[in-house]
């Protein structure tokens, strides 16, 4: 009589890229021992537009919505790199007015890029309830973006020098409202999610990261404050007024995915008092910088003077002419370190335009996450590196 084997059979498995739980159009190759993953091999390029390329051809103004594409889950912190390399460029020194109001819509994108997180990646492990409260949340903040742009997502708002208009009158007072409602909406998400026995079990020692192994891929953001190490660009390299502002960098201490929602969560609340803080400092005064090789003029200027005429129509045909240089930008994006490299020559085009996107650096530290665990469980990990594929193919 055939004794059957107990070898367990390996499998090479397709997860992707049309799976639901792959957060964009990311086909993963993975190698299986029964059900436990023995390598994770991302396949990436299926959603890729030559960004970086095509701003080669664009000047300032062209290429800005190129960026709101980018990561489109928190667009105006994409905007901010770009906008805040040219001004490094180019020296420009920015109104108050224009920094706070940056800043309130810099963490109004956090809170989105956060609900998003969170609530996907428990949708991602099979909780409903914190899905449907998050987007009823998102949709108040994306009217605030609408009130400001004309645009619920690719807003385009932010621009070399300021914003592209001021705050419309008692919107203000409606993100006021929000903010001082909105910890109840967090605590509700908590008390689902926080100590549910079945959520912890699917996340705690999962895809843990070393703090080595963090600095060692180029990890940054929520990836790295998750191992412990205190590194938020906010505080560290401080940009806008962040350095006038008293808030604090969360960090956990186990770096798995458990400590990582914990991370995300607190920062929900740090950029509530952030948000708070600007409401209650922001001043009246110019919303952007009103120097006209940089900015055009405004129509009532338009009407009196033959050479701001020549300005304004020059500044939309050509643009701004650069002059020859190279800046690293980097920001304390939603995701991680991103940053905007420009090397330019005498023309109004960059000779060359690249993007470090924290999403690429995460998804290469997939493999050894993965390693030894179960299948069901690289949904868990996938879901907690909060992977936009826009930027990651960019």
């Amino acid at each position: 009589m055939h004794k059957p084997s107990l070898a367990l059979t390996n499998y090479t498995l397709n997860f992707g890229p049309q799976h639901p739980s792959a957060h964009g159009v990311l086909r993963l190759i993975l190698k299986l021992t029964g059900e436990k993953v023995i390598s994770a091999d991302p396949h990436i390029g299926l959603l890729h537009r030559g960004t970086e390329k095509l701003l080669e051809y664009k000047n300032c103004l062209q290429g800005l919505p190129y960026f709101d594409r980018l990561d489109y889950v928190s667009m105006m912190s994409q905007e901010h790199a770009y906008v805040l390399g040219l001004e490094n460029l180019f020296n420009l020194i920015l109104p108050i007015r224009a920094q706070f109001i940056r800043v309130i819509y810099l963490e109004i994108t956090r809170i989105l890029n956060h609900l998003m997180a969170i609530t996907t990646h428990a949708l991602d492990v099979g909780a409903m309830t914190p899905f449907l409260w998050a987007f009823e949340e998102r949709e108040k903040l994306m009217e605030f973006y609408e009130r400001v742009s004309g645009a619920r997502m690719h807003a385009a708002y932010f621009r070399p020098g300021g914003v592209a208009q001021d705050i419309p009158e008692h919107l203000l007072s409606s993100i006021n409202k929000f903010v001082q409602k909105f910890n109840s909406r967090i605590d509700e998400i908590e008390e689902l999610l926080t100590n549910n026995r079945i959520w912890k079990e699917r996340l705690t020692n999962i895809g843990i990261v070393s703090q080595a192994q963090a600095l060692a891929w180029g990890f940054s953001g929520v990836m790295l404050r998750g191992t412990g190490i205190v590194y938020d660009l906010r505080k560290n390299e401080p940009y806008e007024i962040y350095d006038k502002l008293v808030f604090n960098s969360v960090i956990a201490r186990h770096g798995d995915s458990y400590s990582r929602y914990l991370v995300r969560l607190q920062e929900l609340r740090e950029s509530l008092k952030i948000i708070n803080s600007c409401l209650n400092k922001i001043k009246p005064g110019n919303y952007k910088l009103f120097d006209y090789k940089f900015v055009p003029p405004r129509r009532h200027v338009l009407k009196k003077s033959m050479e701001a005429v020549i300005t304004h129509f020059n500044f939309f045909a050509k643009n701004i002419q650069y002059k020859p240089g190279f800046i690293y930008t980097p920001i304390e994006s939603p995701k991680g370190e991103l940053a905007v490299s420009l090397l330019t020559d005498m023309g109004t085009k960059p000779y060359r335009c690249h993007i470090r996107s924290p999403g690429y650096y995460h998804l290469q530290g997939l493999d050894f996450m993965s390693f030894g665990h179960f299948l069901a469980d690289v949904v868990t990990i996938v879901g907690t590196q909060d992977i936009v594929f826009g930027e990651v193919d960019r």
